[in-house]
């Protein structure tokens, strides 16, 4: 059972973590093949406790393999990934460029693991805010008539990579030095402020492409077109770790105990939901993690039917959502 397996873009944030985690989960892995850009060639990785020299990334990459994990951004997919799937490869894709493509499956495997099968050579892995989102809100979709999802995002800068998180590193210097905030990454400063998503933003419908994709990417994990969803997406100085927070309007009454009893049983979460110490999911406990954290499980007070349910939640972005969604597609294969 064991696969050959390649990493593309071994050497980034989510290439790192894919490492992590195929270790961590002991993934039967036979041979490791590092993939990066040609500046990158030479360097090394660590995979359980042993070095393995990263190799350049062409078309001829992947003869041999049979898992190849991309996470190189959209570019790099949309021109090598073909060349995997006809050397043999399964590929699974971390970037934008194919989840929203018709045949091609996206998947969390907590929500729909039977889409893994029904693939053609390649699966998409969804966007980090997507995942995290659709993991506890899916249990409750089932459970419940679900209707609309109002969901706002508060989202760590290591979601843009590691130039995010050099930003706010280097920015939190300049502060306490009392220098001038310098902006590379970012078009405003991340220190001490957040500001909307930094993707671009659609003149005609105000939605920029992160609050699109979560609209766009639920509809097709969770098979329906007739579930409403309104995103508002907003970066956080925070270095590491998604939050969100999620107003549910159901079709019948459901309450807090309903949900917490769900949600208890449900595959991928942990409640973390202590009114008494005012202990609800944060970043620094979810980072590092799998699980989503889920809190502030309470009756939205705007709804005197009781068919409105609010959340908070927070789960690790390159984990959960993205390494970690990878490999736990690449075991289901």
């Amino acid at each position: 059972m064991s696969k050959h397996v390649a990493i593309v873009g071994a050497t980034g944030a989510v290439g790192d973590e894919l490492l992590r985690i195929l270790a961590e989960r002991d993934f039967p892995v036979a041979s490791l093949r590092p993939l990066a850009s040609a500046r990158s060639a030479g360097k090394t990785v660590t995979f359980k406790g042993e070095s393995v020299t990263v190799e350049e990334l062409t078309k001829d990459s992947f003869t041999g393999i049979d898992i190849a994990f991309f996470s190189a951004g959209g570019s790099i997919s949309k021109a090598l990934a073909a060349p995997a799937v006809e050397s043999g490869a399964v590929v699974i894709d971390n970037t934008s460029h194919f989840r929203m493509k018709d045949g091609i499956p996206l998947v969390v495997p907590e929500v729909n693991p039977e889409a893994t099968h029904k693939h053609m050579g390649l699966i998409a892995n969804p966007n980090c805010s997507t995942i995290i989102m659709a993991v506890p809100v899916w249990p409750l979709f089932k459970a419940f008539r679900l209707k609309r999802i109002a969901v706002s995002t508060y989202q760590a800068v290591s979601g843009a990579g590691a130039a995010g998180l050099e930003e706010l590193e280097r920015q939190t210097r300049q502060h306490v030095a009392g220098e001038p905030i310098t902006k590379e990454k970012f078009a405003y400063p991340v220190v001490h402020n957040v500001f909307s998503h930094d993707s671009a933003v659609d003149p005609d419908t105000g939605r920029n492409v992160e609050e699109q994709k979560m609209i766009d990417e639920t509809a097709k994990i969770f098979a329906t077109d007739k579930l409403g969803v309104s995103a508002t997406c907003i970066r956080v100085p925070v270095p590491r770790t998604h939050c969100e927070s999620i107003n549910l309007e159901f079709a019948e009454a459901v309450t807090p105990e309903q949900v917490r009893e769900v949600l208890a049983a449900a595959p991928g979460i942990k409640i973390v939901d202590d009114r008494a110490a005012n202990h609800f999911p944060m970043p620094t406990e979810a980072s590092n993690q799998d699980d989503v954290l889920v809190g502030r499980i309470r009756q939205d007070s705007s709804r005197p039917d009781g068919r409105g349910i609010d959340l908070f939640v927070a789960g690790d972005q390159i984990r959960k959502g993205a390494a970690t969604n990878a490999v736990q597609i690449a075991e289901l294969l």
